[in-house]
């Protein structure tokens, strides 16, 4: 049986579509991504619904995939794969949104779903980020909005080709500014990221140029006794202007 699963996803509306599609699966005429059938993350939310897609290894060279497209994701099928992917792959789950953000998704020349990477709101404050910067309290509170956090970076699990985290930040990286103008009407000059470090090594950031400036102290916003209790955490930046400090300084 030849599942059209783009147009299936359109319908996955209730609860019974929901069903039909474990029973089908259970009879064994489509098979549903793992871990569907069970919601055992606490990250996960009830109502980001099941996406069937391929899991058909990728395993090619870089050169073999191009041109690499990267997508603005927005509303519609394409936001509900987002979710859907961060979600059930991504170590740190789908918590939701708050303020300014974009999310983009990228494909190969077949449009095959590669992985997916979100921007948000910067940290509020990093003291090696600020004093990187050369700000005091007052400039931070006024410019922050000028800083994106790359909060969110998948490469799906079955895709293993080198190359392509790095590759894909540069492509993003060069249009970040024009789509945060385009959507909320303001530029932004720096994009950070936190990468910890008993996960990863930030390799891909690296290779992308960005700047290693240190590690957190494991310490977060509610800790008020000083108790390290927080993965550390690589921090990581990426100019997207060379007047940056002079603009998140003004």
């Amino acid at each position: 049986m030849e599942w059209d699963w783009r147009r299936a996803n359109g319908g996955l509306k209730d609860i019974a579509s929901r069903s039909l599609l474990r029973k089908l699966d259970a009879l064994g005429h489509i098979q549903l991504p793992k871990g569907v059938h069970k919601n055992n993350s606490p990250k996960r939310r009830s109502n980001i619904l099941p996406m069937l897609h391929s899991k058909e290894p990728i395993k090619y060279s870089i050169k073999d995939l191009y041109p690499i497209t990267v997508q603005l994701v927005e509303t519609g099928y394409h936001l509900k794969l987002f979710k859907y992917f961060i979600s059930t792959y991504h170590y740190l789950g789908w918590s939701g949104t708050v303020g300014e953000n974009l999310k983009y998704l990228f494909y190969d020349k077949e449009d095959r779903p590669l992985g997916c990477i979100m921007f948000g709101a910067a940290a509020w404050k990093v003291k090696s980020r600020d004093d990187f910067i050369g700000w005091i309290s007052e400039k931070r509170k006024k410019n922050l909005s000028f800083i994106i956090n790359n909060n969110r970076f998948l490469i799906l699990p079955w895709v293993n080709v080198p190359h392509l985290a790095s590759h894909v930040l540069g492509k993003v990286c060069r249009r970040l500014n024009g789509d945060w103008k385009s959507k909320y009407n303001h530029f932004v000059y720096l994009v950070e990221t936190f990468v910890q470090c008993d996960r990863f090594k930030g390799t891909c950031y690296r290779a992308a140029n960005w700047e290693y400036l240190g590690k957190t102290k494991g310490r977060g916003k509610q800790d008020v006794h000083h108790q390290h209790s927080l993965p550390i955490k690589d921090i990581l930046v990426y100019p997207l202007e060379k007047s940056f400090k002079k603009k998140l300084c003004s």
